[in-house]
């Protein structure tokens, strides 16, 4: 037996974050937004899918953001992603410290680090 991939990844939000987690996640980074099982709605948040994996943003009470901790986002166009985030006067950090990957930091609405890298598409 053993672990064949990543189905999701956590990561932590505010009470009542959904509103701005759909404006980040679904309408600036352009993740699908999941529908949460009717079992665990009450709980608050909300899921997204990238690809094959899901990104679960999840109440947590008290809430402190991730600052180190992070997910890393595959972007089909990082370009584009950065004037996105531009025109919406989101602020991002590009990073080159990794020779060969185009890759930028951002902070979602809550202060939790996010990586976006463009995918290498062969």
């Amino acid at each position: 037996m053993s672990i064949i991939g990543i189905d999701h990844v956590q990561i932590a939000a505010p009470r009542a974050c959904e509103a701005d987690a759909r404006r980040f996640y679904g309408s600036l980074l352009g993740m699908e937004e999941l529908r949460k099982p009717a079992a665990i709605r009450a709980r608050g948040g909300c899921w997204f899918r990238a690809g094959a994996q899901e990104l679960h943003v999840g109440v947590e009470e008290p809430f402190a953001p991730a600052r180190k901790a992070h997910p890393g986002l595959l972007s089909s166009d990082l370009e584009a992603l950065r004037g996105r985030l531009a025109a919406a006067g989101v602020p991002f950090a590009d990073d080159a410290r990794i020779e060969g990957v185009d890759r930028l930091f951002v902070e979602d609405p809550f202060g939790n680090r996010i990586e976006l890298r463009a995918a290498v598409l062969v």
